[in-house]
């Protein structure tokens, strides 16, 4: 097996990994907005220089697989960069229906507005290939740049098919003036919900444009360095496949859906039932749950507050992150939804910030050492720090340095804690991650009742780690009748089939090789259920006939061992954090079993953490931190 390389593009760092087998080689790079391809490229020549080979050029050839993740899709939607679009639907109350989903109006009016419009598609040839002539002119006049067809019923498909036909022959795809067109039944596939299933559309056409330049443009230098194989694009269902197969839609949040597969392997590899992801970046914090080593799924997930009618991961952000601001209120400290973000990023970055963050009150307290902060890669400036939290708390508040940062804190601590509370259960364990994940875990962890810990010793590029464990797949479905006989079920199985053997091939992979899982998903919001194969849906209501096809391939690879012998930890220097004399951890010393006892200062690669009095610590095979909280539980504890 040759290497793996994932890649986790977020706005404001780029994480690259390399993994061969159990060894993972990885570095974090400034994220290029105006091109995504550069940092992409600037963290695989840095990674690369790590790797005993060296040189990019070997480092490409070598790899079996590239997976990559953007989060391009997530920011154009959030800044509302994208094109105008032109919206054709055959029932005027569709248009009601999306307009009636709450809070979506903004939204809805920067992606579409005034250019909408029902058409009898129940017309004749001639009728409605003049009527679609004068909508479409209308709507490119109005400033549409892409359409979105979208008809309703059990018959939209279909309709949708004869729109389609008549378009190209309108508006042939060679002549300067055709539109790019999407139909919402091809996307989507037969989902009844005719609102959402436009929505899906409308949000896949925005998000279209700026995800192909970019990716096509990336997957065209990789392979002008003669990679073995395509670049695959990681999805928000978290499987991968090739550029040209992939949907915009589904790299919405994909980053996220990488943590959680990374986490799903850490529960399956210890033996974990109940585990709580928390992914603490600069801007936010992202939660999950994985019990049982299975994903909680919602059959209808949301992207940016809209009902899609894809399955997502249930993955909920709260605006607290390493970056986010303290502010004081009512003579309380608060922290965030604001965020300082990169630039001019916390004070003690130097760059201009005057806002305190974590990041600010972990070097003031100590815990943070000025000279190492990311690798050494940037030197943090203590007296910015202290200016900005004496101006932004500890003045208002009229308290001293001191006190302020132990409130400051203590606030993003609790804040932290009411997002674990409610997912917490006897014997739940946290696997925390993200560039500020292990920062105040486990202060957060002891006021949510949460007393284990497991901190990935990629902790700070894990949700690029967590990429690769996908596999290449893909979804069809078709709509099957309440009185479906075995006919109609073959039939419908068929036509998903074939659709699955011309994608796979497209993929470079023969659909015999691929693993086949056939559901019926029934209306309404309930559990689909597994068959045997097409026919078994008959006599079981109507539905959905789904067919998902899996082409399995290399995941990254853990220790054998689970438990070692245990051993001392290694500490070869010490740290004064709130006046205290403290002996620092290196994890990159630690042998597998080494046990200890807070406080202490843990330093892993990208990432430092305080451990408090009370907390246990023990290295794994793989080299995983696990944490247990051994001090008593209060009498308030206790009666929780």
């Amino acid at each position: 097996m040759g290497t793996l390389i994932t890649i986790d593009n977020g706005g404001t760092l780029t994480d690259v990994c390399v993994i061969d087998g159990a060894s993972v080689t990885y570095t974090k790079t400034l994220t290029t907005p105006h091109d995504l391809s550069r940092c992409l490229f600037d963290g695989l020549e840095r990674v690369a220089e790590k790797l005993p080979d060296g040189g990019l050029p070997a480092l490409l050839r070598s790899a079996e697989h590239i997976r990559y993740s953007t989060t391009q899709g997530t920011n154009a939607l959030v800044q509302r960069v994208g094109p105008k679009l032109g919206l054709i639907v055959d029932d005027a109350s569709v248009l009601d229906e999306i307009a009636a989903v709450p809070d979506t109006g903004p939204l809805y009016a920067a992606l579409v507005g005034p250019r909408a419009v029902a058409v009898d598609m129940t017309l004749d040839d001639e009728r409605l290939g003049a009527e679609l002539v004068a909508v479409c002119n209308a709507l490119a006049a109005g400033g549409a740049s892409r359409l979105v067809i979208s008809a309703s019923g059990v018959d939209g498909a279909a309709a949708e098919r004869r729109v389609r036909a008549l378009l190209l022959r309108i508006f042939p795809r060679h002549l300067l003036g055709a539109l790019p067109l999407l139909f919402s039944n091809e996307l989507v596939g037969a989902d009844p919900d005719d609102a959402r299933r436009t929505w899906s559309s409308l949000l896949n056409a925005f998000l279209h444009p700026a995800m192909e330049r970019f990716l096509f443009h990336s997957e065209r230098r990789l392979r002008e360095h003669r990679t073995r194989n395509p670049l695959l694009v990681f999805r928000n269902d978290g499987a991968s496949s090739r550029v040209a197969k992939s949907a915009a839609i589904k790299t919405y949040s994909s980053g996220p859906r990488g943590g959680v597969e990374g986490t799903r392997a850490l529960a399956e590899h210890y033996r974990l039932d109940d585990v709580v992801m928390v992914d603490v970046g600069g801007t936010t914090t992202d939660v999950a749950v994985v019990r049982g080593a299975a994903i909680e799924i919602d059959r209808h997930g949301y992207i940016a507050g809209v009902p899609t009618s894809l399955p997502l991961a249930r993955i909920t952000s709260h605006g607290i992150g390493g970056s986010s601001v303290f502010t004081v209120a009512d003579g309380e400290v608060r922290v965030g939804p604001e965020s300082v973000g990169a630039a001019p990023g916390p004070a003690c970055f130097g760059l201009g910030g005057t806002e305190s963050t974590l990041t600010d009150v972990l070097l003031l307290t100590g815990v943070l050492d000025e000279r190492t902060y990311l690798g050494g890669s940037m030197r943090l400036d203590a007296e910015r720090g202290a200016a900005a939290v004496r101006a932004t708390v500890a003045d208002p508040l009229g308290v001293d340095l001191p006190t302020a940062l132990a409130r400051m804190e203590s606030a993003f601590a609790d804040r932290l804690a009411e997002v674990l509370t409610p997912l917490a259960r006897p014997g739940t364990t946290v696997v925390a991650f993200g560039g500020a994940g292990p920062m105040s875990i486990c202060a957060a962890a002891r006021r949510a009742g949460v007393r284990q810990v497991l901190i990935p010793r990629t902790a700070a590029v894990f949700s690029a780690y967590g990429i690769g464990f996908s596999d290449i797949g893909h979804t069809y479905s078709a709509a099957l009748a309440a009185d479906a006989d075995d006919a109609a079920a073959r039939n419908a199985g068929a036509e998903l089939t074939a659709q699955a053997k011309r994608d796979m091939f497209a993929e470079g992979i023969d659909l015999d090789d691929c693993r086949l899982s056939w559901r019926l998903v029934p209306a309404g919001d309930v559990e689909s259920v597994p068959l045997t194969g097409p026919v078994d849906a008959v006599g079981r209501g109507a539905g959905r006939l789904q067919l998902e096809t899996t082409a399995v391939l290399p995941h990254p690879a853990f220790s054998d061992a689970v438990t070692t012998a245990d051993q001392p930890v290694i500490s070869r220097s010490r740290r004064t954090v709130d006046g205290a004399d403290l002996p620092v951890i290196e994890l990159s010393d630690q042998p597998a079993g080494a046990v200890g006892a807070g406080p202490a200062v843990i330093e892993g690669p990208f990432f430092t953490m305080h451990l408090p009095a009370g907390w246990r610590l023990r290295t794994t095979a793989g080299g995983d931190l696990r944490l247990a909280d051994e001090s008593p539980l209060t009498s308030e504890e206790h009666s929780a």
